[in-house]
């Protein structure tokens, strides 16, 4: 059966279709179809471009994954040891994505290549439920969004969450996500049940809602303001969601009054937990970061040059300063407080857990926690 054109009616003419053998696929529109063997895969992958103009000169490489679950070294300092990532790439193609560098591992470059040759696990549902059904599975926490986003736009196309979410409720697994797209509301019922036998939190981070900002340093990304709607609709729906505040970046998007204006409005919509996490730079993202900081701010390039001179990280003084712009004590809101927090756990970059009402911090426990 060959896939039809947008009318419906007809097969397109002068370019090469497919049938795929995948259910969930049959909506999609395929532009062009090609090969190609990646690295660490025995199976050549299935190229695909799809004509959506959210897709342009962007290639899918549909592969079948061997295994859904990852461990997380504990070294770390990630605060679970699993997660499951069905995508490599993100077409969020956000500037500091400390992400990138693991594209370079498929012969990809880390730039332009992260955000346009993006690749698929078409039968990640199937294998994470094997493995989480497998009775030596211990229902240890399962983060996903730790490394590309899992909701990034392709995900519409694709539909691979909801079979994970599924495996995950039918293990008993507790779970959580980190997105940037409001799409996982798609998803709020499956959430709500995972919740129900295992508990399950989401986070979506929020960088910034102004708006060139946000368009220069995430420009495929969906608007931040619907952004905090999703958070209020999941908590208004029983999920706890919190906010991440990352990364902020010095003389960008660090000013107080730009931070406080996100803690209000994510306050008033419920958000359990807010944290701030500032800028990292880590391998080949500090070239692309410093690429793109030299045309969008120049005048900022000396100071950046001067806070990251000996590493990836700022210093503990400029970190400790990004992390106190965060603090939900500073403004109130129905899910935050006002309190001094009660612990601290340092973060990757060196900032600290937000402040936690004491129902959020049960709720917080019972699923484990998924903030970085």
């Amino acid at each position: 059966m060959a896939l039809l054109g947008p009318d419906r009616r007809q097969p397109r003419s002068g370019r090469p279709v497919c049938e795929h053998v995948f259910v969930r696929w049959d909506n999609l529109s395929v532009d062009a179809e090609e090969s190609r063997t990646l690295p660490g895969y025995r199976e050549p992958a299935t190229v695909r471009t799809f004509d959506a103009p959210e897709a342009l000169d962007t290639r899918f490489y549909e592969i079948q994954a061997k295994s859904a679950l990852n461990r997380v070294p504990k070294a770390s300092r990630m605060p679970f040891r699993w997660t499951i990532n069905p995508y490599r790439g993100c077409s969020h193609a956000c500037v500091y994505c400390f992400a990138r560098p693991t594209h370079t591992y498929l012969d990809f470059d880390a730039g332009r290549d992260f955000e346009k040759e993006i690749v698929v696990k078409v039968n990640v549902p199937e294998v994470a439920r094997a493995e989480l059904m497998k009775p030596s599975w211990k229902r240890e926490h399962v983060a996903l969004g730790t490394n590309t986003d899992p909701y990034q736009w392709v995900e519409g196309r694709y539909r691979l969450m909801p079979g994970i979410w599924e495996a995950m409720r039918d293990s008993r697994t507790p779970s959580s996500v980190l997105t940037k797209s409001p799409l996982l509301l798609r998803d709020v019922a499956l959430m709500k049940e995972i919740h129900e036998v295992a508990g399950f939190a989401a986070n979506l981070s929020i960088p910034t809602l102004d708006e060139k900002a946000w368009r220069a340093s995430e420009p495929h990304t969906p608007h931040p303001r619907k952004r905090i709607e999703a958070v209020a609709e999941l908590n208004r729906q029983g999920i706890p969601c919190g906010v991440l505040i990352a990364p902020l970046m010095p003389g960008i998007n660090d000013s107080p009054e730009q931070v406080e204006e996100i803690l209000e409005l994510c306050g008033e919509a419920g958000a359990v937990s807010i944290g701030g996490i500032c800028l990292h730079l880590r391998g080949e993202v500090r070239q692309i970061f410093m690429e793109w900081l030299a045309s969008y701010r120049p005048d900022l390039v000396p100071r950046y040059e001067r806070l990251y001179a000996r590493g990836a990280y700022a210093p503990k003084a400029e970190r400790d300063r990004i992390a106190a712009l965060a603090r939900p004590g500073r403004r109130s809101g129905p899910g935050l407080g006002g309190a001094a927090a009660d612990s601290t756990r340092p973060d990757p970059g060196g900032g600290t857990d937000p402040v936690l009402t004491p129902e959020a911090k049960l709720r917080r426990e019972a699923v484990q926690e998924t903030l970085f």
